[in-house]
């Protein structure tokens, strides 16, 4: 079956514009949809999308979901494992890789200087 994104060749992204906040995320996360689309309620689909971290902004508790995650930061700095003042953690620069398969806690995260990465999130095309 295979994933469906549509068909979009190069083209140049405006940085400014498209940039929406993530319900259930906290102030200064949010999300620019580049391809595709999520249903977690249905557990399927796939999406890319890029996601901006803006300085000084944090997390405070770990996140978990049922799809798989590929993450590569693109630029910034992104902390990882900070406490619920957002001190702490291991800091990550670009380009750095993560992949993380449904059911894994991960973070919580915070930046120091702003950072953006490139997402992918899908579900198991068996399921």
């Amino acid at each position: 079956m295979g994933f469906d994104k549509g068909h979009r060749e190069f083209h140049t992204l405006d940085m400014q514009a498209g940039w929406h906040a993530i319900p259930g995320y906290p102030p200064g996360f949010s999300e620019k949809i580049l391809a595709g689309s999520l249903d977690e309620k249905n557990k399927r689909g796939n999406r890319t999308r890029m996601l901006r971290i803006e300085a000084g902004a944090f997390s405070t508790k770990p996140f978990v979901h049922d799809y798989w995650e590929e993450v590569f930061l693109l630029s910034g700095d992104l902390v990882v494992g900070n406490d619920e003042h957002g001190k702490g953690g291991e800091q990550f620069r670009n380009y750095t890789y993560a992949v993380r398969p449904p059911g894994v806690y991960h973070g919580p995260f915070a930046s120091r200087t702003g950072c953006v990465l490139l997402e992918t999130h899908y579900f198991d095309e068996d399921k």
